[in-house]
Order: C-alpha cells, then structure tokens, then sequence
C-alpha cells in the first residue's frame, strides 16, 4: 500500500556526511524546515569532516536501485533529488529509471568534487552527468561544476547566462547556475527557462560556515517542488532559505574547517557561537 498522510514527501539520493553538514544530512534536514517527509536512498558512505572527505565507499548500483524501488513501492514521492553519485555505474542507473519517468520532479545537483577539492566522482562524470540531465526538471550545478559539464571558463554573469542556456539545451528544463564563487559583494544565481533569463541576487554573506550550500539548496528547490510551486518559484523560495541559513550560522564554532549551515533558521540556535 502506498503511504497515507497530509505530508508531502521527497526523495534524496545521495551519500552521507560523517560530519553532518552536507549530503542526505543536509538535505533531510532541509526537508524537514520545510514541512516535508524525507526519504533516501545511499549512494555512498564517507568520513568526512568540515575539512576534508577522509575515505569514500561507494555501494553497489543494485544495492541503490533497491533502496529507491523500496521508497517509491511504498510512499506517494512529490519530487527527488541526486546529490553525490559516487560512481559512472551508479550515475547510468539512475538515468536509466529516469528515462523511464520513475524519478518525479528531478533535481539533479551534479556533485564532482567537494568543498575540499577531493574527487567525489571518478571517470568521465562531466559524459555522465549529461546522460542524466535530459532527464531533469531542473540542474543547479556551481560554477567549477557548470566549467566541467561545459568545458569552458566562467567568470562573469553574461557568461553564466550564457552556460544556464547551453546547459538547457543539454535537456534540462531549467538550467540554475550558482554564483556563490564570484567575486563581489552580491551572490547572483542565473536560471534559464527556456524562454527567460532570470536573475536571483542576495547579498554576499562572509562566512566560513558554508559546507552543504549546494545540497541544501537542491533539497530546498525539491521541498518546494513537493509543496505545489513552479519550478522557478521554489528556486527563488531556496535562493532566500539557502541565505538564511547561511546568515543564521555565520557566527557559529562548529568544526575546525567550513561550517554548517543552520538549516532550521526559523527556530532558536543551540548552536555554540562566538563572543560577540
């Protein structure tokens, strides 16, 4: 029988994060801020602390087909998301339910390399990646993401404009190219629909609390999503969720690396912070 109830429920397919900030921690928790049930399926396990991934074991592709035939057997999911996909195997599976139209709503966050710079994908995964982007209703990749999917330099808006239309003419229906690693005082994400070029810009935060800003932003669009809005409008809703959290934690001491994010920015902090 299929999962009865007044949530609205996602899918994460993704690793872990020893360390809590990134991954399905991050996107389970940012499921939850925003009123929706999480489910997951592991892609692979890591150690992994705000400084670095310290080792990666990936499961076998069947194993994480499994996990995510036992989710959608058993649960109404609105909306999923992929984050870390660990291998080419694992990464062919999942395009292959996807043409299938078994993955609802996807959001495919194309996670190659950590905040660290460790690989989180070997092989050809930018050759990867593109098998699975027709498949998705919307892509968010960074700017060194968008550079390898692409194979060229970005460096200014014009040019992410530009990346967010060749990626959507990759198949993806809305093409979100994250301006976090620019410089400037402004963050500016630029989304191609198809038709338009949008613009979302928040102000530049200075924080070292920024682990898990990607994932918990694909989680924030697909909780949107899982909710009822248009595409472009839950990426605006987890453009501004992504900011609070990030202006939330700023003046936390979690770690000796790049913090977490405060993914309930809503609710009062336990969080241990600094002196003011």
């Amino acid at each position: 029988m299929k999962a009865a109830g007044a949530l609205p429920v996602a899918l994460t397919i993704a690793g872990s994060d020893s360390g809590g900030g990134a991954g399905i921690a991050a996107d389970l928790k940012t499921f939850a801020a925003h009123g929706v049930f999480g489910t997951l399926a592991v892609t692979a396990v890591t150690a992994q602390d705000t400084g670095k991934v310290h080792a990666v074991l990936a499961l076998p592709p069947d194993l994480v087909d499994q996990q995510i035939d036992a989710v959608l057997g058993d649960f109404d999911v609105v909306a999923a998301k992929t984050g870390m996909l660990a291998t080419l195997a694992i990464v062919e599976t999942l395009a292959s339910r996807a043409r299938s139209g078994r993955l609802p709503q996807l959001v495919v966050d194309p996670v190659m390399v950590a905040s660290s710079g460790a690989a989180l994908l070997e092989g050809d995964a930018a050759g990867a990646y593109r098998s699975l982007l027709p498949h998705a209703l919307v892509a968010t990749p960074n700017l060194a993401e968008a550079e390898v999917l692409l194979d060229r330099r970005l460096s200014t808006l014009a040019e992410m404009a530009d990346a967010a239309r060749a990626l959507h003419d990759l198949g993806v229906a809305f093409a979100v190219v994250k301006g976090g690693h620019l410089a400037g005082d402004e963050a500016t994400d630029v989304v191609f629909d198809g038709t338009s070029v949008t613009y979302l810009t928040s102000p530049m935060i200075r924080t070292a609390n920024i682990h898990g800003t990607g994932c918990t932003l694909s989680a924030a669009i697909v909780a949107g999503l899982a909710l009822g809005h248009p595409p472009l409008e839950a990426i605006a809703m987890a453009k501004e969720y992504v900011s609070r959290a990030i202006a939330s934690s700023r003046s936390w001491r979690l770690g000796g690396g790049h913090g977490p994010l405060d993914h309930f920015p809503d609710q009062v902090a336990t969080a241990p912070r600094m002196p003011e």
